[in-house]
């Protein structure tokens, strides 16, 4: 089964039409989704793995610059992690998280960082992520912050370091609050 990626404006509509299906399936919306998921600014990258031509698992990277401990990083981060409800329980999710995790340095990123509910951190970690205790992400905007440490949110946050320039930083993420601020569009990602 390959797996495709694509920005995810240009994701071919079929499935781009898909992965929507999918989203509204797993996060149910008042109004159904349509069009893009993600804010535009971050250059979210769509990765589907596909079995004629059905989508049976999806994620998006969505990517931006940061700034932690005196040091700028380029950051990206897993969104949008769905597999489809028929598929589950067959490895389809555990590899493309996997796939993701493997690609992000080809996308020029220093280090993957992002958020999951508690009770998902050990599918991340199977698939190579690691737990940051402590560590908060803090996003929405300056302005507007919309911590990942917020009451009512069980939250951990996953990290993979891919540069030595990350690997170098990488203390400073541990128990820390991180600027992530991607804007109003994705919170947190």
């Amino acid at each position: 089964m390959p797996i495709l990626t694509y920005p995810e404006a240009d994701t071919p509509p079929p499935l781009r039409a898909q992965v929507l299906a999918l989203q509204d399936e797993a996060w149910p919306q008042a109004v159904p989704s349509s069009g893009l998921s993600h804010d535009p600014a971050l250059a979210p990258l769509s990765m589907l793995l596909v079995e004629d031509g059905v989508v049976l698992a999806a994620l998006d990277v969505l990517r931006k610059d940061i700034e932690h401990a005196g040091r700028h990083l380029r950051a990206g981060g897993l969104s949008t992690v769905v597999t489809r409800r028929a598929a589950r329980g067959q490895g389809h999710g555990h590899r493309l998280v996997s796939a993701a995790r493997e690609a992000m340095p080809s996308y020029g990123l220093d280090l993957g960082l992002f958020t999951c509910d508690r009770p998902l951190a050990g599918f991340y970690e199977g698939a190579g992520w690691q737990v940051l205790p402590g560590t908060v992400l803090v996003g929405g905007t300056p302005d507007d912050p919309f911590p990942s440490d917020r009451p009512g949110f069980d939250k951990v946050t996953l990290a993979a370091f891919f540069t030595a320039k990350s690997r170098a930083a990488e203390p400073s993420f541990r128990a820390a609050r991180i600027a992530l601020h991607p804007g109003p569009i994705d919170k947190l990602w």
